[in-house]
């Protein structure tokens, strides 16, 4: 399903099994943007597995001039306040080249309009605190900092040793 944008020669499409390898040069190159490529650990496999057969989350490409140039990975989460879902934003990446054009801001549109659509009560996502450029974007569309919020994040060796204090 191809979807038509107000921008020339952009289109957003949801992403199929066959986009497994461009998801993951997509996701590279965001790590490498961040300078996180060495926390990369997925696979072609892991995300084929996650994305198509689990459908653990979404993905959406947009090609402009017929060119994939950026995706954004996003999956559902829940508000216990609002009992209602949310749309979490994984991530969103724009090829350096293609910056500037409003592909970024297309595709958050798009988003809000499927949260809309899918009758969740918000759209949100995480930000590099050091990202300035991203961070005034966000900002400029009506996008709110959560300041009084900290991640907090269990992972490697610490979510093994939690789980093995679970006995039932």
């Amino acid at each position: 399903m191809t979807i038509e944008t107000n921008l020339p020669d952009l289109k957003l499409r949801l992403a199929e099994e066959y986009d497994v390898p461009l998801i993951l040069k997509f996701i590279k190159e965001l790590a490498e943007y961040e300078k996180l490529l060495h926390e990369v650990v997925a696979t072609e496999e892991i995300l084929k597995k996650s994305l198509f057969e689990r459908k653990i989350a979404e993905v959406i490409i947009g090609e402009y001039q017929e060119k994939p140039v950026a995706f954004a990975l996003f999956f559902h989460n829940f508000s216990t306040f609002l009992g209602r879902p949310g749309i979490y934003l994984e991530d969103l990446y724009v090829q350096p080249e293609v910056r500037g054009k409003g592909i970024g801001r297309i595709i958050l549109s798009f988003l809000a309009k499927l949260a809309l659509e899918r009758k969740c009560g918000r759209l949100e996502w995480w930000c590099l605190d050091w990202n300035k450029s991203s961070i005034g974007f966000y900002k400029r569309i009506g996008a709110v900092p959560m300041d009084d919020w900290t991640v907090y994040r269990v992972y490697d060796t610490a979510l093994d040793q939690l789980a093995r204090e679970f006995k039932n």
